[in-house]
């Protein structure tokens, strides 16, 4: 999981296109936006923590630096 990956992510796209791209990654295709990523497993997990982030902050009106620092805490206490 790379920071800057996801940040770029959810500061060029909307949740509707995250989820059209997760899709197809899940059904094996290729997305139709730019995703990095070393494999698709790795353009997954990216594309999944934009949307959690961008839902976060439809849902709450928190900033995108607050729903990233939310979202980064909450895997860093889910492995440790």
């Amino acid at each position: 999981m790379k920071i800057p990956a996801i940040k770029q992510l959810v500061e060029q796209y909307g949740i509707e296109q995250l989820e059209e791209a997760e899709l197809a990654i899940l059904e094996e295709r290729t997305p139709g936006i730019t995703i990095e990523g070393k494999d698709e497993g790795e353009q997954l997990t990216h594309a999944m923590a934009a949307l959690e982030i961008l839902r976060e902050v439809r849902q709450s009106g928190a900033s995108v630096t607050e729903a990233l620092r939310n979202y980064t805490q909450r895997v860093r206490k889910s492995i440790s």
